[in-house]
């Protein structure tokens, strides 16, 4: 089991900045990928970004591509999502969510998710 903790969320203006944080404890992550998601009012749940967390390696949806970065801190066990520039759009609950096996986008392909974080962008 991996049990995953959102943190960093709240409001900001648009053309702000936000970090999110995901503390993740259960389990070595080595072989894991560590996803961010985010769900929109009366929206499905979808993909945003995601890590390996051995090579670091990172993919994006294409509209956070530019302003979205993903990291990990290997020693403390937590990924970040930095966010700038944000839109009114960018208004939803984060979630982090993490799999035994490489990158992927599809919300089925991940096993662990946390609470979520939610992210208000006021334009």
């Amino acid at each position: 089991q991996v049990q995953l903790a959102e943190s960093g969320g709240g409001s900001v203006q648009a053309g702000g900045s936000l970090r999110l944080s995901c503390s993740a404890s259960g389990r070595t992550l080595s072989s894991y990928t560590m996803g961010w998601f985010r769900q929109a009012p009366g929206k499905e749940r979808v993909f945003v970004g995601a890590i390996s967390w051995h090579g670091g390696h990172t993919i994006y949806e294409e509209s956070v591509n530019t302003r979205f970065t993903i990291s990990r801190d290997v020693a403390k066990n937590t990924m970040y999502l930095q966010m700038k520039n944000l839109i009114a759009e960018d208004t939803a609950i984060y979630y982090c969510a993490a799999r035994n096996g490489g990158l992927q986008k599809g919300t089925g392909a991940y096993d662990y998710w946390g609470q979520g974080t939610p992210v208000t962008v006021s334009s």
